[in-house]
């Protein structure tokens, strides 16, 4: 579990070069962060529940744990002026399977594809702030916004999930490329 200050991770990630590290994404494409040009939104979270499969034992008084839906669904609802304001890709990102995302990105409509960091290979690369519930390894919130496989600007701690896709247009609106 990783306890850093929030200080701290925005100023660790703030400016790091992305790895080249594919993900497979609910579209069936491979998706390399580092690769991609113009400015990227990726807004990583925990994970999203199952209709019908109740949530790990405590997941309620885990600090940041809930909201992963009210999140995906605004930044599905905002994805028309994120493009407006230059961001050419967005992703949600977790360490859930492809195969269980799709699942989430079918039942929310989501414009946008979610990748899989299920060997946590990119979290590990990026040291990325984690936390363990019900036996899973999972993000802490946050969002990235990337120009040119560089981070430029993060958003963490993602205090209210359901606001994080209006922050970062907001922002983005104020911080052309």
């Amino acid at each position: 579990m990783n306890t850093e200050s929030d200080a701290h991770v925005i100023e660790r990630l703030t400016g790091q070069i992305l790895p080249a590290l594919p993900m497979s994404a609910t579209n069936d494409q491979m998706v390399d962060l580092s690769s991609l040009s113009g400015r990227t939104v990726v807004y990583a979270y925990p994970r999203t529940a199952e209709p019908g499969v109740p949530s790990p034992d405590g997941w309620d008084e885990i600090p940041g744990a809930k909201g992963c839906t009210p999140q995906s669904c605004s930044f599905r609802d905002h994805a028309v002026e994120l493009r407006a304001v230059g961001v050419e890709n967005l992703y949600g990102l977790s360490s859930q399977t492809t195969d269980y995302q799709k699942e989430a990105a079918e039942r929310l409509h989501l414009p946008f594809a979610l990748l899989s960091d299920a060997d946590h290979r990119f979290k590990e690369a990026m040291a990325m702030p984690d936390f363990e519930a019900g036996e899973m390894r999972l993000f802490k919130r946050l969002t990235m916004v990337i120009d040119d496989g560089k981070i430029t600007r993060v958003f963490y701690p993602v205090d209210d999930p359901a606001a994080d896709a209006e922050n970062v247009l907001k922002w983005c609106g104020e911080n052309p490329r």
